[in-house]
């Protein structure tokens, strides 16, 4: 009984992650492999630059809590954008005024 119980989860597990695979994969036909290969290389260039230049300005304004957040958090550079063009442009015009 244990062994049969055991298969059928087996195989209901595999099912489903057959579906979900199959669906999944559907994302890839709506481009050809090297041309996904490509457009994973450039958004994670992308994300690169951005998080670089964010996480060079939070730590030479001081901010802790930015810093993590920006190193942890991946938004292909969203986050890193609002960061740089918000707060620390921000905080440098106050810096620059003192």
């Amino acid at each position: 009984m244990k062994a049969f119980f055991g298969d059928g989860i087996r195989v209901v597990y595999h099912r489903e992650m057959n579906e979900f695979m199959s669906q999944f994969s559907s994302l890839n036909g709506l481009l050809p492999a090297g041309a996904m290969l490509v457009l994973i290389v450039a958004l994670s260039i992308w994300s690169l630059v951005w998080k670089g230049i964010a996480l060079w300005k939070a730590a030479r304004l001081s901010h802790k809590n930015w810093f993590i957040a920006l190193l942890i958090v991946n938004t292909l550079g969203l986050l890193e954008i609002v960061y740089i063009f918000l707060v620390a442009r921000k905080e440098e015009g106050e810096k620059k005024e003192e």
